[in-house]
């Protein structure tokens, strides 16, 4: 099988906070105006990305990775985590405030759920004026103080909030209590969960009268009552992978492309590249495919020479 650039149909995700930018400032094919979420690669049960581009075109990503796990995952990763795909990759749009919550660390997720935690991160695209995230606590907090607040409705008050503007970047390790405000939209990346433990959501209700579901009982044990710096400084040199996270989970770099990055890498992992600005070619093997804002692409780790050129900012993950 010879390997090539992989993209996918976007899996578009209604939520009651969406919004209309996924189409209008990342060209996704939504069709409703409560669009919050492009899951851009997928392998969550019953929510698998297939395959959009070339010969494979239609096949479902775990479908291929049963079959090729180490020219798909790569050596380190195949032996790490087996014929998983450990990461998940998505775009937000936050027409509203998201719901306060937070994700349970691996041993937690896989004795309640059977299912990974969920460490991720935000790169910030687009944000409008004064737009702010809740990340964790002002101060130190405990079960008691966040309890008395939860059962108050006031549990906005004890936590912190950043203003954001295009390029920030938070790290947000499990337990750490968040939320993406109105007017922001990012780029996730994630380990593969869909677990989330929903404390407050401003008593919103559904277009049928409905309140969605908390989940105060299992936050108690799950939250991390410390202050949290999740908020990640970066350096932006031109033509070079700049590194913003390195975690036991993934890799991301920065890539403020002007020109032409030859890249060799050494099949320990695969690779993925979301345009978050600009355009931007990929060689390999003689062929070109091009990519805009809003694209993400899989690299199946089986490729390991080939080019990045063009003029964008670029996110680069792998696991290292």
């Amino acid at each position: 099988m010879k390997f090539y650039p992989l993209q996918f149909e976007p899996i578009l995700k209604e939520r009651i906070w969406g919004g209309t930018k996924l189409k209008t400032y990342l060209n996704k094919p939504i069709i409703s105006d409560i669009t919050g979420e492009s899951w851009e690669i997928s392998t969550v049960e019953g929510d698998v990305s297939i395959i959009a581009n070339g010969e494979l075109k239609g096949k479902p990503l775990n479908a291929l990775i049963s079959e090729f796990p180490e020219e798909v995952l790569g050596k380190k990763v195949y032996a790490q985590f087996g014929k998983q795909f450990p990461l998940l990759f998505k775009y937000l749009d936050a027409r509203e405030d998201l719901s306060v919550q937070l994700h349970p660390n691996d041993e937690l997720a896989l004795k309640r759920h059977n299912s990974f935690g969920k460490t991720e991160m935000w790169y910030v695209m687009q944000a409008e004026p004064d737009a702010r995230l809740i990340v964790g606590f002002k101060q130190k907090s405990s079960p008691e103080e966040y309890l008395k607040h939860i059962n108050n409705k006031t549990i906005v008050d004890i936590l912190d909030t950043k203003k954001v503007k295009q390029g920030d970047v938070f790290f947000l390790e499990t337990g750490t209590i968040h939320a993406i405000g109105a007017g922001i939209v990012v780029a996730e990346i994630q380990q593969t969960s869909d677990i989330t433990y929903r404390i407050y959501d401003f008593d919103r209700v559904d277009a049928q009268g409905n309140k969605r579901d908390l989940h105060i009982d299992l936050s108690l044990d799950a939250i991390n009552y410390e202050i949290v710096e999740a908020e990640k400084k970066y350096s932006k040199t031109q033509n070079v992978s700049n590194e913003i996270i390195n975690c036991q989970y993934f890799t991301t770099n920065f890539i403020p492309l002007d020109g032409e990055i030859k890249n060799n890498k050494n099949g320990e992992s695969f690779t993925v590249y979301m345009c978050v600005e600009g355009n931007f070619q990929l060689l390999a093997d003689g062929k070109t495919s091009d990519y805009q804002k809003g694209d993400t692409v899989l690299i199946p780790a089986s490729m390991k020479d080939f080019s990045i050129l063009g003029k964008a900012n670029i996110l680069e993950i792998y696991i290292s």
